[in-house]
């Protein structure tokens, strides 16, 4: 969902490709941290972690209604859109509709693809209006589309995420954390990306790969993870960590396993 500005997906993995696409963020993956159970890649796990950060994102345990969605909420990133909140300022947008392009050539949303590249790094709308959310949510009824979101989601945030929660040995509680943290920040270099999150976590406790107490190592994530989150005014509403992951932590539950109870922005929620 965030990118730098002026990064694509392609220019992303080639710059860290060793990072995102083949290899942990920072470490090497521990042997112990390989024999876990179920983790978030689960399905029935996976199902846990989109409603929860749907609930954040979208008001809504309901993520597969969110294929449509599409608005400008305001935080300099342009169009926010789809399930994951795909930006046209931050290059995701552009690298899913260049995927769904290929797929698909001639698509509602090919013509814009030219304005899309031009906006990139921007908050400006300019080619896109008026008729651009229009057009995906026309889209988002193609399931070659819904695919194409679905695969960017988990080629850019989640198998990364999930990664290198496992490479650390962490269960599926911390391996959310990881994705929650790179669905809003993601993984660039800058102070607030999930490594850089994760960097300030390492300076206080070290994760159970490292020897550390996993409990420990979480807290001083989730500290991590706030603060970055103070630092823009648009995510400033720490919620979805303080009354959600880290009700899940306090209850112990390192797992996620249900039923779940939390809130976020003072909505509360359940998945039995």
């Amino acid at each position: 969902m965030k990118h730098p500005p002026h990064t694509s997906r392609r220019t992303l993995l080639a710059l860290i490709g060793a990072s995102v696409a083949s290899a942990p963020l920072l470490n090497a993956p521990h042997a112990a941290a390989l024999h876990a159970a179920a983790g978030l890649d689960d399905p029935a796990k996976k199902e846990i972690a989109m409603k929860l950060v749907s609930s954040a994102e979208n008001s809504s345990l309901d993520w597969k209604a969110q294929y449509k969605y599409i608005e400008d909420i305001g935080d300099g990133r342009g169009y926010t859109a789809g399930i994951i909140g795909f930006c046209s300022g931050t290059g995701d947008m552009l690298d899913l509709v260049e995927l769904y392009t290929d797929r698909r050539p001639g698509n509602v949303l090919a013509r814009y693809l030219p304005a899309l590249r031009r906006v990139n790094g921007t908050d400006s709308h300019e080619g896109l209006d008026p008729n651009y959310p229009g057009d995906w949510a026309r889209a988002a009824q193609d399931q070659a589309f819904r695919q194409a979101q679905n695969d960017e989601r988990d080629r850019v945030y989640f198998n990364p995420a999930v990664r290198q929660g496992k490479a650390d040995g962490l269960r599926v509680l911390g391996q959310f954390a990881y994705y929650d943290a790179i669905v809003m920040h993601g993984d660039g270099t800058d102070p607030t990306s999930l490594r850089s999150i994760r960097r300030r976590a390492l300076d206080r406790a070290r994760p159970p790969a490292q020897g550390g107490n996993e409990v420990a190592y979480l807290n001083a994530f989730l500290d991590a993870r706030v603060w970055a989150m103070k630092q823009e005014e648009a995510h400033s509403d720490t919620s979805r960590v303080d009354t959600a992951q880290r009700v899940f932590l306090r209850n112990g539950n390192l797992d996620l396993n249900t039923p779940l109870d939390w809130k976020v922005y003072g909505d509360s929620y359940h998945i039995g």
